[in-house]
């Protein structure tokens, strides 16, 4: 079974730094791809930053430039460090863990809450 969990969300005020981070319960080599999703209310899901098991990064333009996805294998985790926050930022933000091809699979953390907010 495979676990994601999320923690280093938090209330920040706009202009402000966070780092999330995600602990995966498998080594994170077993997926071939990793990332961040976020929730806003009203909102469908999206796409915030993802990181292949080559390293290839991609990111929404919404947040090109400000946040930066890494990884680090001998911990099985991914981090999210988000600068320059904005109150539009402000949703539940998601682990995410996949395979492609014949083994598609997905996993979803739990979500931790980033609230940007003066």
């Amino acid at each position: 079974q495979v676990q994601l969990v999320e923690s280093g969300g938090g209330l920040v005020q706009p202009g402000g730094s966070l780092t999330l981070s995600c602990a995966a319960s498998r080594n994170i080599f077993s997926f071939d791809i990793m990332g961040w999703h976020r929730q806003a209310p009203g909102k469908q899901r999206e796409l915030v930053a993802s990181i292949t098991g080559g390293g290839i990064t991609n990111y929404a333009d919404s947040v090109k430039g400000r946040f930066t996805i890494t990884r680090d294998s001998a911990k099985n985790k991914v981090y999210l460090r988000m600068n320059s926050l904005k109150p539009e930022d402000t949703a539940v933000y998601y682990c995410y863990a996949g395979n492609i091809g014949v083994r598609k699979t997905d996993y979803w953390g739990q979500g931790t809450q980033v609230s940007v907010s003066s």
